[in-house]
């Protein structure tokens, strides 16, 4: 859910949540990654409340890449608390169409490489 903050007037505006999420391990990467959205995208396990369509401020890190990606994405996937199979509460975050988002997806699919066209179970589908 993001935050409301008033700007100059009294006019609210959201603010998008900050999250962050390490990945240190290649099949929690494989776990997370959601490649069947449009530009890419990772679940982010929370227990805060979200909507489809909310704006999401991500910091993630991937295992020994000294790099952190900041991304401004959306929310466009939500796993409730007590969902089947005892799949993790979360949110799955689709990445922005941008340079960013482009370059975030490209990078977690060079370390991925073969194991995308697994047929393990994610945390999504």
């Amino acid at each position: 859910m993001a935050e409301n903050s008033t700007i100059d007037g009294g006019v609210k505006v959201a603010r998008p949540s900050v999250l962050s999420l390490a990945i240190k391990e290649k099949s929690a990467l494989y776990a997370a990654y959601m490649p069947f959205l449009t530009s890419g995208g990772v679940f982010v396990p929370t227990n805060k409340t979200y909507q489809i369509g909310d704006e999401i401020y991500l910091i993630l890190s991937l295992m020994e890449d000294a790099a952190k990606y900041p991304i401004a994405g959306k929310v466009a996937w939500i796993t409730p608390a007590g969902a089947n199979n005892n799949r993790a509460q979360g949110i799955g975050v689709h990445f922005p169409d941008d340079d960013g988002g482009n370059r975030l997806r490209a990078r977690i699919e060079e370390i991925l490489g073969s194991a995308l066209s697994s047929s393990r179970p994610t945390h999504t589908l």
